[in-house]
């Protein structure tokens, strides 16, 4: 399933980080996010993945497509690792716990509890849940913060495998995750100082001088 952004403008606080923002990633492939920190990278993805409204412009994919990941875990603290991922694996309807369980090196920690793992495993275990939703899309925002240099190799081997199998990735990331991937400069998409998004002009009951 191919992702399409056509002319996407993204809003942080009512005012627009981002705009004309185009691309096309087609199943099978990578495409990373690049700019500066405060550039809207965030805004942009969590725009893609649905989680916020449109400035301007479309995503076309469908909701039920994408699966988004970030820098909470979304982990249930008194659930062992296979309920916590049993949980997502029922909101999703699928049944790939013991193959996100291997994939992500968590066989031997699959009982002990989420608040007894380490932040890399609690890291390991909340991308686990990428390989639950069954959705060929993932929209990925810095995953692998508190990932030790080995938990990187295999997450990247997780992404490579997601992408051989036709699913396809777009990340922001400043780690090299040994794939391949086309990259986006948001630099010329940096929207005009002061500009303001629609919704922030509706709300305040007109335009600004």
């Amino acid at each position: 399933m191919e992702l399409r952004v056509d002319q996407l403008a993204v809003a942080r606080g009512g005012v627009t980080v981002l705009e004309g923002v185009s691309f096309a990633l087609p199943a099978g492939r990578g495409l990373v996010l690049r700019g500066p920190n405060g550039i809207g990278k965030t805004t942009l993805l969590r725009t893609v993945a649905g989680l916020q409204p449109a400035a301007a412009g479309a995503v076309s994919a469908g909701a039920e497509a994408i699966a988004y990941a970030a820098h909470a875990d979304g982990l249930k603290a008194t659930l062992t690792v296979t309920e916590n991922l049993a949980f997502w694996a029922a909101v999703y309807g699928t049944a790939a716990v013991e193959y996100a369980l291997a994939q992500m090196n968590l066989l031997d920690l699959r009982d002990r509890q989420a608040a007894n793992l380490s932040a890399g495993q609690k890291r390991r275990l909340g991308l686990a849940r990428l390989l639950v939703t069954g959705r060929p899309i993932w929209v990925l925002d810095e995953p692998t913060v508190s990932l030790d240099t080995a938990s990187v190799a295999l997450f990247g081997d997780v992404v490579r495998g997601h992408m051989s199998r036709g699913g396809s990735v777009l990340i922001a990331t400043h780690i090299d995750l040994g794939i391949e991937a086309e990259v986006l400069e948001l630099g010329p998409y940096r929207a005009r100082d002061g500009s303001q998004s629609s919704a922030f002009d509706a709300a305040f009951g007109g335009d600004f001088a």
